[in-house]
């Protein structure tokens, strides 16, 4: 690589000084074209995976009532189950669109409940998965976003093949918000 950098200097020399500025980029061009055609032909080092995790494109933001919608239906699921619970939709960038507080509601609920949707949404993934890779001992996880939430409860709402937002549930062990959040999922897709 180091011969044909002075090879390439050693021409330039020989090139008109009105031409140099061309030749230059040119020169640019093919001497980067080189290391990263030589790179991208080298395997992956094991356990490391092909595709992007979690690559689902962002949409358009849920809209006002698509996120009440969600609400209500993982509302009426708390209410049948007498479990109280915070209910939080967010937007992709994990701004809050829609939110429902039980009576009664833990008092750390709220911020939970809007910081699993927002977690679910900015990382485009169940926080069940984050969850899942704390305590299979990947702690650095925590370390990735300050709200972040590695708990059961908070799932992207996704509409034809993008993230338009999430849900995010908090109340109850981890387990049942996430049948909260379900619930609010599954009245979307039966729309």
């Amino acid at each position: 690589m180091i011969y044909l950098r002075f090879l390439a200097l050693r021409l330039f020399a020989f090139v008109p000084f009105r031409f140099r500025h061309g030749v230059a980029t040119w020169i640019i061009a093919c001497a980067a074209v080189i290391p990263a055609g030589a790179a991208s032909a080298q395997p992956l080092p094991p356990g490391v995976p092909e595709k992007m995790p979690a690559d689902i494109p962002y949409g358009t933001p849920i809209s006002l009532d698509f996120a009440r919608q969600a609400v209500d239906a993982a509302f009426a699921e708390a209410s049948k189950r007498g479990w109280k619970m915070a209910i939080a939709v967010v937007s992709p960038s994990g701004d809050l669109t829609y939110f429902v507080k039980m009576d009664d509601t833990m008092l750390a609920s709220p911020t939970i409940a809007q910081n699993k949707a927002r977690t679910a949404a900015r990382f485009r993934r169940d926080t069940k998965g984050m969850f899942d890779l704390t305590e299979t001992g990947h702690p650095y996880v925590m370390t990735l976003d300050p709200t972040l939430v590695a708990s059961p409860g908070g799932i992207p709402i996704i509409s034809e093949g993008k993230v338009i937002g999430a849900i995010g549930c908090s109340g109850g062990a981890g387990a049942q918000d996430a049948v909260v959040c379900q619930a609010g999922i599954e009245a979307l897709n039966r729309k």
